[in-house]
């Protein structure tokens, strides 16, 4: 094989492997910039931690990425095995405070909608499902309490319950540390380290201290985008 042939190669296999895609993306309210010139390709199998300011625009990248925005410019791209897809399956962990606790639903009810979309599973497949996720969230003792009984930890385990047990190829995570007990803090990082071995993670926490360790790529979101490539600093990326 030439020197060309590896090289087209290694590009396809890149290519194929590209899962998400941001391309030149600007978001802007009125005359308030939340993000611009956001380049960003995220593959599969990356563990990719975001970091940066408040209203530096990380849960507006998150929602970029979702698709529960629309750009003010620039492309959102989905794609699996190279091709460009419509959608993606993508479990999302939303911030605690855009979930409405005094509605009336209990935690196996809310993990449950996490399988709305997976119209094959049988309706015993879907209870072991959600038993098995709510066990791995420690809240067997809790699965018939409403949401609005819980604590603050309870509950955002609850909705990490929702967010992987459909066993996404993607999983977005908003702060998933936020009010969680210190004592499920650990057993938290066990399960997001087990489903990284099979799950594309993209992670926004300020707690980065043993995230860090676990993430292969790092970002900065400052209403740019920059990558760190190094412990102590990082390098602006450009558009291509």
């Amino acid at each position: 094989m030439t020197g060309k042939q590896k090289l087209d190669a290694s590009s396809m296999r890149l290519a194929q492997n590209k899962m998400i895609e941001l391309d030149s993306v600007a978001m802007q309210w009125d005359n308030h910039v939340a993000l611009q010139n956001v380049c960003l390709s995220i593959n599969e199998g990356d563990f990719v931690a975001i970091t940066g300011p408040n209203g530096g625009g990380k849960t507006t990248l998150l929602r970029l990425i979702l698709r529960l925005i629309k750009p003010t410019s620039g492309r959102v791209v989905y794609r699996s095995g190279g091709a460009e897809v419509d959608e993606l399956e993508i479990g999302y962990l939303p911030q605690k405070n855009q979930i409405d606790s005094r509605f009336p639903i209990t935690v196996e009810e809310v993990v449950a909608l996490g399988l709305m979309s997976q119209k094959h599973l049988s309706k015993q497949e879907r209870k072991e499902r959600v038993e098995q996720t709510i066990a791995l969230m420690g809240l067997e003792e809790h699965a018939k309490r409403l949401i609005g009984e819980l604590s603050g930890g309870q509950l955002q385990r609850t909705l990490l319950g929702r967010a992987v047990v459909s066993r996404p190829r993607v999983l977005v995570l908003d702060e998933p540390l936020s009010y969680v007990d210190k004592s499920f803090e650990n057993r938290l990082y066990e399960i997001i380290a087990q489903l990284a071995k099979h799950t594309t993670i993209i992670l926004v926490s300020h707690e980065m201290t043993h995230i860090s360790t676990m993430a292969n790529r790092h970002i900065i979101i400052d209403r740019t985008l920059h990558e760190c490539n190094a412990e102590h600093h990082y390098v602006p990326t450009a558009c291509k």
